[in-house]
């Protein structure tokens, strides 16, 4: 924590005497502090916040860990002999995280090169080399949205206080929200059965199509969104001022930035918040309250981080049936990792053989963390005889020592270790020996094959 105080006091251009001066505190006890050999306690960190408004989330040790897990990542590609142990990288995540992130950074960028070159060798006709690619647009825009732990600070304001000023209330925000845009933005809405999209706007007419299809929250969530680019264009703007993104990835990030304003409409944040805790977080509960779908509500409580008034910190993902997470956020130390896909021993594809049904699982990683998972399908109902609607699963998961507080945790054993299944995080990164739906070998890990033996897990490595 030194180093990040260290760090927070250059930025400010401050000497010791001087943050000493501002916290009420002596220099020698802030040159301790700076130099590790006093803790920053609590009372610190709340003088801190009083004199410069800073987020006591900088000196979270969950920032470590998102650090260390996408070191250990980095550290896939080293050469042989290269790598680091474990204790190198918490020591580089603890005590110089400006460092790496640069490391991370420069990683990222290796492998756009080396996408990039993988490409140009199978245009040239190299038969030899898989064409990779570069990272996906989507792709940017999820770290875009990992690195803010999943919760935008003056979107999720601003559209608290719209939902106040135009009274929207659970299960009926789309009367206002219609009315905002009809006097304020001189937009006309239509209601049409035989609209394919969801929401069609023509700015010269300005009228607004939506969907005879959609629900009630879905359309108010249509509305917001369009709110959110014709009145908050400016601030959507503000929050990717900065963003290395490209263009491609930037127009789906403002695109992911309205999207978020309109569930933050929606779903007002205290409200939703208040609701959550008094539920003890029952999704379907809340589904019938605000009048929204699962995933609606799964998403809104993925993002509730605000600082002072935070909920239970969820990761959130949606998978089709082939394995293809197509959503992923979290506002924890969960890392996704790019490579190998995902474990097919998560119960997120295990609910799609009991669909609406709410499944639990509690699941270890290979590193020990412990989570409790919460996955149900939603969609997958006919509008016609031969128009048949996509279905996926979304799931919820939290850390252990949070599941307590969740309705789902109720009649689970949480201390009882045979309870938990061993899931990873995809196969060419997961570690664990002797597992029999074993996709692809681990990249870090040396094969191991032998022919006196067989019938096992696919693959042999190296421990």
């Amino acid at each position: 924590m030194g180093v990040r105080l260290r760090r927070l006091r250059e930025e400010r251009g401050l000497t010791q005497a001087g943050l000493a001066t501002a916290l009420g505190v002596s220099p020698s006890y802030l040159n301790q502090l700076e130099n590790n050999q006093r803790p920053l306690t609590v009372a610190v960190l709340l003088k801190l916040n009083a004199a410069f408004g800073l987020d006591v989330q900088v000196f979270s040790d969950e920032d470590e860990a998102r650090l260390l897990a996408q070191l250990r990542e980095a550290c896939l590609d080293a050469a042989p002999g290269e790598d680091l142990v474990t204790a190198e990288l918490r020591s580089l995540a603890m005590n110089m995280p400006a460092a790496a992130r640069l490391i991370i950074g420069l990683h990222q960028r290796y492998r756009q090169a080396l996408d990039q070159a993988h490409t140009a060798g199978a245009r040239l006709g190299d038969d030899r080399v898989e064409s990779m690619g570069p990272p996906a647009p989507y792709e940017e825009v999820r770290d875009f949205f990992y690195a803010r732990r999943n919760h935008i600070v003056r979107l999720d304001g601003a559209a608290e206080a719209l939902a106040l000023e135009e009274g929207v209330r659970p299960g009926n925000a789309a009367t206002g929200l219609a009315r905002r845009l009809r006097e304020r933005h001189g937009v006309a809405l239509e209601i049409l059965a035989e609209t394919a999209a969801g929401r069609r706007f023509d700015a010269e007419a300005r009228r607004l199509v939506l969907s005879a299809r959609l629900s009630e929250g879905q359309r108010a969530f249509q509305l917001a969104t369009q709110l959110a680019f014709l009145e908050y264009g400016d601030l959507l703007s503000h929050e990717l001022e900065g963003a290395r993104l490209s263009p491609e990835a930037r127009s789906l990030a403002r695109l992911g930035l309205a999207n978020y304003f309109a569930g933050a409409t929606v779903l007002p944040y205290a409200a939703i918040l208040q609701a959550a805790e008094q539920r003890r977080y029952d999704i379907e509960a809340l589904v019938v309250m605000f009048g929204v779908g699962f995933e609606t509500i799964c998403h809104r409580l993925s993002t509730l981080q605000r600082p002072g008034a935070a909920g239970v910190p969820f990761i959130f993902v949606r998978a089709d049936r082939a394995g293809n997470i197509s959503k992923r956020q979290s506002a924890t130390n969960f890392h996704f990792s790019r490579l190998g896909g995902s474990c097919p021993l998560w119960s997120l594809y295990e609910a799609f053989t009991r669909p609406g049904h709410v499944s639990r699982q509690l699941a270890e990683m290979p590193d020990g963390q412990r989570y409790l998972w919460v996955s149900r399908t939603v969609g997958g109902k006919p509008s016609g005889f031969r128009r048949s609607e996509p279905q996926f699963t979304v799931a919820l998961g939290c850390d252990l020592h949070h599941a307590s507080r969740l309705v789902y945790a109720d009649g689970l054993q949480l201390d009882t270790a045979g309870n938990f299944s061993p899931i990873g995080p995809g196969c060419k990164v997961c570690d664990r020996q002797d597992c029999r739906q074993r996709a692809f070998p681990p990249l870090s890990r040396a094969l191991v094959v032998n022919e006196t033996r067989g019938g096992g897990a696919p693959y042999s490595f190296q421990s």
